[in-house]
């Protein structure tokens, strides 16, 4: 669990999984997730999944609360990818209500310092479809640069992606920039 200024990430509890499945099952939050939307049971799934890799990895998409009132925003974290075996990549999945807000740069920021400072990882990535240009600027006010485009595989489907990677050492230097 970490919290932010604004933030508490956290595994997923069971008064989380009709929001959950609602943000899933958005055809607007899922455009550049495969276009597909969920059904409550995968979404289900998918939160007992990453419950279970936090308790084993300490590392997962975990759930996004606003500390003022406990709302539930969606879900961020670091997560293991098939594209990318040797890396860690970072994503996040907000209701639509709750873009705009900077919750998303807030939250893959805090995930970012806890993978170049507990984890002590080298570098971390992101991926996202290419027409996706929001989630771009989040990579890019995280300190993210690009590191190439490449046809990704989700689901037995391919897409065009742009990867973003940060490394540890471009992190602390501006962090260093930022104190």
């Amino acid at each position: 669990m970490r919290t932010t200024a604004r933030l508490l990430l956290r595994p997923f509890r069971d008064d989380d999984l009709p929001a959950w499945a609602e943000l899933n099952a958005d055809p607007e939050v899922m455009r550049y997730l495969g276009d597909k939307s969920l059904s409550r049971a995968e979404s289900d799934e998918i939160a007992a999944a990453v419950n279970r890799q936090y308790v084993a990895e300490g590392i997962g998409f975990l759930a996004i609360e606003r500390r003022t009132d406990g709302a539930f925003l969606g879900a961020g974290g670091l997560t293991r990818e098939p594209w990318h075996p040797d890396d860690l990549e970072i994503g996040w999945r907000l209701a639509r209500v709750h873009w705009g807000h900077g919750y998303a740069t807030e939250a893959a920021a805090s995930w970012l310092a806890y993978a170049f400072t507990d984890l002590d990882l080298p570098r971390v990535l992101a991926s996202t479809d290419t027409p996706n240009t929001k989630s771009v600027e989040v990579m890019k006010r995280i300190g993210m640069t690009f590191d190439h485009n490449a046809v990704l595989e989700a689901d037995g489907e391919t897409f065009d992606a742009v990867v973003y990677s940060i490394t540890q050492e471009a992190w602390r230097g501006a962090v260093q920039d930022n104190v």
